[in-house]
């Protein structure tokens, strides 16, 4: 999938990425990218069709009975 990207290539690769943007801004990319997923997973669950069977029930008759 990533071609010839060994361990030491990506360690290179994070190493030029923690010197432009520093450890702390680096945690905070890391934290908004990762409550992004979650949110994203969260409304796509909630965006399934409903299934018949998990549909509302119709109200019942609630009226005491003689």
């Amino acid at each position: 999938m990533f071609g010839g990207l060994g361990v030491p290539e990506l360690l290179l690769i994070l190493a030029i990425v923690i010197a432009i943007f520093g450890a702390g801004k680096l945690a905070g990319i890391g934290g908004a990218l990762g409550s992004s997923i979650r949110e994203f997973r969260r409304n796509v669950r909630d965006d399934e069709p409903v299934r018949p069977a998990e549909r509302a029930e119709e109200p019942r008759d609630t009226t005491p009975r003689a």
